[in-house]
């Protein structure tokens, strides 16, 4: 049996009843002490936005399964699930958008107050192609990216080896044993209380916010 389509707009990624896992790449200098110690070091710069992807397959895409010059080391970042909510329901969409927002003086406001933006990206499939829905990025900056560094963060992991090993099986024509590796992300759905979720981001439904592009 085909599996369904997943919504144009809904959050995917591996969590717990506690926790949600959020990708990142760095280039070894920083990445390395991060999952060695558990913990984002002194050198990672709370004061600049950092975004955050739920999505082990945008990163790929993002990092060039781990190529690109500065991105060569991959992290798995476990962060509390309280922490992944409340940067949610206090996001703004990082565009504007009509219909969404009163006017564009109203959005602009409302970015510059906000801590946390929400973008969304079409997706990716094993060879990095564009998929007919979307993944969420959150940027976090200000308190967001000092709580994320200091607060939310459970563990930090160094899954570049993994990449690589996906990576491998794939341009070896096997994607199904690529596919079987792949973290088990699926639906999240954010507590509906949250007021980051409705009207303000685009009046979806309780686990998706809004479109970017």
């Amino acid at each position: 049996m085909t599996a369904p389509t997943p919504q144009q707009h809904e959050i995917r990624a591996l969590h717990t009843d506690t926790t949600v896992t959020v990708y990142q790449a760095y280039s070894p200098s920083l990445g390395l002490p991060a999952a060695r110690d558990g913990r984002f070091p002194p050198a990672w710069k709370r004061d600049r936005m950092t975004w955050i992807k739920p999505s082990f397959l945008w990163m790929m895409y993002r990092c060039g399964w781990a190529m690109k010059e500065g991105q060569e080391t991959v992290l798995a970042v476990e962060i509390a699930r309280e922490g992944f909510d409340w940067a949610l329901a206090n996001a703004e969409l990082s565009h504007y958008e009509r219909g969404v927002h009163p006017d564009l003086a109203t959005w602009q406001r409302s970015l510059r107050r906000a801590p946390t933006r929400v973008q969304w990206d079409p997706e990716r499939d094993l060879h990095l192609n564009r998929l007919p829905y979307r993944s969420l990025q959150l940027g976090l900056s200000g308190e967001a990216a000092r709580c994320y560094a200091d607060e939310w963060t459970v563990s930090v992991r160094d899954v570049t080896p993994l990449a690589r090993e996906i990576h491998g099986l794939v341009r070896e024509g096997r994607d199904g044993a690529a596919a079987r590796l792949l973290p088990g992300e699926a639906p999240y759905a954010a507590p509906g209380h949250l007021p980051g979720l409705r009207g303000r981001l685009s009046g979806m439904s309780t686990h998706s916010l809004g479109d970017n592009r």
